[in-house]
C-alpha cells in the first residue's frame, strides 16, 4: 500500500521489523531518479547503506566520501542533520525522493524545510517524501503524532483510514487541511496543497522476520516500549526528561479539564509573546482567573512592527485586562505604543534578577524567566489544586513541556530561549505567552480600592 501511494507526503511505520528500511530501498531503486536519504546521525546510515548493497548486489557506483550511488540513470544521496541548521547544506538541491529514516528523530522544522526542494526537471516524475518511524520516545518526537494526526492522534475528531489521503496547505504560517489538491487563492499568493497519508505496519507483515525470533525478542521489551515496538502504539507513555520543568502528564490534565464556560469570568491579564522573526509568530494568551482562552496566533509577516502588535493586543484586551509583554528586543515597541495609548500594560524583562522564591520558601531563581517558568509549574502542580485549565493544543503542550532546569547550590535556572530553540528547532512561543498570562498584576481599579497609586509601587507582580 505504501509503495503504491500517491501521495505527496508517506508516513510508514509503527512497530519494528515492518519493513521500513527495505519500503525505503525498493522506492529508491525502482520509482526515482534523485534521491536523498536522510537520518538525524550520519553514523545512523550504515545500515540502509549495507541494505542497498545487498539489493544491488555490489557497491560498484557508490562514491564512500561523498556519500553519493550512482547508479545508471540514477543518484542515490545519503546525508544527516544533526545540528538544527543542518537542512541549509541540501537547500536548492532538488530530489524527486526525500526519505527521512526514523523521521521521529528529526526537529519538525528541518522536515518542513527540507520538503521545500522537493522537486525534478522531469514532468512525468512524481516526486514524494517517505517518513519512516517508529514511535517516539521522548517528548521532542510528538511532533510526528501532530504531523499524520487523522492516523495516529486517537483525539482527532476526524480519523483517517490507513493508507487514505488527506490534504493540506500552508496558510499564513498554519497548516489547515483542505479538502482536495485544487490549488487556490490566497491574498496575492497562489496555494497548492500537498497530500499526506500513513500506513502502519508490523512484524507479523514481515513474513522474512516472522521466522527469525526477533517477535519474541519485540516481546521481551519492558513498558511502554514493547507496545510501542511491538503493536505501534503512538498512545503509549512517552518519557519525559528527568529535569523537565513541567511534566507532561499536568499539562495534559489541565488541557482536559478545558472546556469554554458558558459565561466567561472577566479577563484578568493578557499576555504577548512577540514574533521575533523569521517563522516566529506573534502569540496572544488571555486568562480569565484560572481559565485560560485559545491563542491567537499571528505570523510575524502579519505583525512586522509596534503599533500593529500594539492594536491586537488592544482588540484581545477586556474588562480591563493587564498587557504582559515581553520587552526583549522586539517587544520594546508594542510596549511604548501601549503606553502611549494609555494601557495598564507591564513590560517584563526576563534576564532581570529574581524577584521571588519557590512555593517552599527554599529555592531561589537565577532569573526572572526561571521564576516565571517555575511559578507555572507551581500552578499546574495537582498537589496545588489550582483547578487551572489550559487549552488543547499541541503547539502549547509541546512548548510548555519543551524547558528544562538544573539546580546549582539552592538556585534553579531554567534553560534560555535559545537552549530550547537549538533542542527543538523553534521557539516556544506559545509557552511563553502564556506564562506572562499567569502573572497576577492588580488593575487600576483594584489598585485605586488598595489605597491609591502609591500601592502599585509596592506591589510585585511577578510574586
Amino acid at each position: 500500500m505504501a509503495y503504491e501511494s500517491t501521495a505527496d507526503i508517506i508516513g510508514y511505520g509503527g512497530a519494528a521489523g515492518g519493513g521500513k528500511t527495505d519500503l525505503a530501498c525498493g522506492k529508491a531503486l525502482t520509482q526515482h531518479q534523485k534521491v536523498l536519504v536522510l537520518r538525524r546521525e550520519a553514523t545512523q546510515l550504515t545500515g540502509i547503506i549495507d541494505r542497498f548493497q545487498e539489493l544491488i548486489g555490489s557497491r560498484d557506483g557508490y562514491n564512500g566520501a561523498d556519500r553519493i550511488w550512482r547508479l545508471s540513470g540514477k543518484q542515490i544521496e545519503f546525508g544527516s542533520t544533526p545540528n538544527v541548521d543542518d537542512w541549509n547544506k541540501y537547500q536548492g538541491r532538488p530530489h524527486d525522493l526525500v526519505i527521512f529514516d526514523e523521521a521521529a528523530n528529526f526537529l519538525e522544522s528541518q522536515v518542513r524545510a527540507l520538503l521545500g526542494w522537493l522537486r525534478s526537471v522531469d514532468p512525468k516524475q512524481r516526486c514524494q517524501a517517505l517518513l519512516t518511524f517508529n514511535p517516539p520516545t521522548s517528548a521532542e518526537g510528538r511532533w510526528i503524532t501532530a504531523f499524520f494526526a487523522p492516523w495516529l492522534d486517537s483525539k482527532h475528531p476526524n480519523p483517517a483510514a490507513p493508507g487514505e489521503i488527506r490534504y493540506y496547505a500552508m496558510i499564513d504560517g498554519k497548516e489547515i487541511e483542505v479538502p482536495d489538491a485544487t490549488p487556490f487563492d490566497h491574498g496575492t499568493d497562489r496555494i497548492t496543497p500537498m497530500s499526506r497519508t500513513f500506513i502502519p505496519s508490523r512484524i507479523s507483515d514481515n513474513p522474512y522476520l516472522m521466522g527469525t525470533g526477533y517477535m519474541s525478542t519485540l516481546q521481551a521489551l519492558p513498558e511502554p516500549l514493547r507496545s510501542q515496538m511491538l503493536h505501534g502504539d503512538f498512545n503509549a507513555g512517552i518519557e519525559d526528561d528527568p529535569w523537565q520543568v513541567i511534566p507532561t502528564a499536568w499539562v495534559e490534565a489541565a488541557q482536559a479539564r478545558w472546556k469554554k464556560p458558558d459565561k466567561l469570568a472577566p479577563m484578568d491579564t493578557v499576555g504577548c509573546d512577540v514574533a521575533r522573526g523569521g517563522r516566529d509568530s506573534t502569540i496572544i494568551a488571555r486568562r480569565h482567573g484560572m481559565w485560560f482562552d485559545v491563542p491567537q496566533v499571528y505570523p510575524g509577516t502579519a505583525t512586522p512592527d509596534g503599533p500593529t502588535v500594539a492594536s491586537l493586543c488592544i482588540a484581545a484586551m477586556r474588562n480591563d485586562a493587564v498587557i504582559h509583554i515581553d520587552v526583549i528586543g522586539v517587544g520594546s515597541s508594542p510596549y511604548d505604543f501601549l503606553k502611549d495609548a494609555r494601557q495598564q500594560v507591564v513590560g517584563v524583562n526576563v534576564s532581570e534578577a529574581a524577584t521571588a522564591t519557590d512555593q517552599s520558601g527554599r529555592l531561589r531563581f537565577k532569573n526572572l524567566r526561571s521564576q516565571l517558568w517555575w511559578k507555572f509549574r507551581e500552578a499546574l502542580d495537582p498537589a496545588n489544586n489550582t483547578g487551572i485549565c489550559l487549552p488543547p493544543d499541541p503547539r502549547l503542550l509541546a512548548d510548555l513541556c519543551a524547558p528544562t532546569w538544573e539546580l546549582t547550590g539552592s538556585t534553579i535556572y531554567v534553560a534560555s530561549r535559545e537552549q530550547i530553540l537549538a533542542k527543538i528547532g523553534r521557539s516556544p512561543d506559545f509557552g511563553s505567552a502564556y506564562i506572562l498570562a499567569l502573572i497576577e498584576t492588580p488593575k487600576r481599579g483594584d489598585i485605586a480600592a488598595m489605597g491609591g497609586r502609591g500601592k502599585q509601587r509596592e506591589y510585585d507582580p511577578y510574586q
